[in-house]
């Protein structure tokens, strides 16, 4: 199972995962991307992995293929930023254009 939720603002579009990246999602995932960048210019997408348990071979190919496009992320346990590291470390920045980097989860603070 995997939950999708887009947040909408004026410096960033992002797509948060939570559950599993795996198989049939990985197709979800493309086609929610999809549909919300219809017509749309955003100066940054951001995956925000925080709440992901597990990623298969077609999740981690994914996570490739929207980093290459210019996608960030952001991760916040040892799974998703060894994976995010592993993708990240393959690119080589090109003529000048920055490379992308994990974005820090932000904390959470909850009251008792």
């Amino acid at each position: 199972m995997l939950r999708i939720t887009v947040h909408d603002n004026p410096e960033c579009l992002t797509f948060q995962l939570e559950g599993r990246l795996v198989g049939a999602w990985v197709a979800e995932v493309e086609e929610c991307r999809r549909r919300t960048l219809a017509g749309r210019r955003w100066p940054l997408v951001r995956f925000d992995l925080a709440g992901v348990t597990f990623i298969d071979a077609a999740g981690k190919g994914y996570l490739a293929d929207i980093h290459r496009q210019g996608a960030e992320f952001v991760a916040s346990d040892c799974l998703t930023k060894a994976i995010v590291a592993e993708i990240t470390k393959s690119d080589v920045p090109d003529s000048g254009r920055p490379q992308r980097r994990l974005m820090p989860h932000p904390q959470h603070h909850t009251e008792k």
